[in-house]
């Protein structure tokens, strides 16, 4: 696999997770209160810990700083909000699993060169 192509897999992953987490962040308390009506313990840290995961793994997967460790975290997180927020909607939890894939993916592979950590 090309170094662009490395790239241009980062940033499509990233995308996903820096929208989500910005949104998260902008309307916490929407996001806090949907995670208390599923029960979660303290759901205003839980849901600043979700954004926080979403936008800081999103900015180290297209920047390519700590890919590997990043790209598990968020492949266990797609994997827990597969069946946390989409049981029951075949689609979602596929649509989650496929990401998790993706990251698995990027894990394995490398962020490639064109990063700004370099190994």
């Amino acid at each position: 696999m090309t170094n662009q192509a490395l790239l241009v897999g980062r940033l499509l992953l990233a995308a996903l997770f820096l929208v989500a987490g910005y949104g998260k962040i902008t309307g916490i308390d929407g996001f806090a209160s949907m995670l208390a009506g599923k029960g979660f313990p303290q759901p205003l840290i839980m849901a600043y810990g979700v954004a926080a995961l979403e936008l800081v793994g999103g900015l180290a997967i297209a920047t390519g700083f700590l890919v590997r460790p990043f790209s598990l975290a968020l492949a266990a997180f797609c994997v827990a909000t597969a069946f946390i927020g989409h049981l029951g909607d075949t689609t979602e939890m596929l649509k989650n699993f496929a990401i998790a894939g993706g990251f698995l993916v990027l894990a394995a592979s490398g962020p490639g060169t064109l990063t700004v950590q370099r190994d």
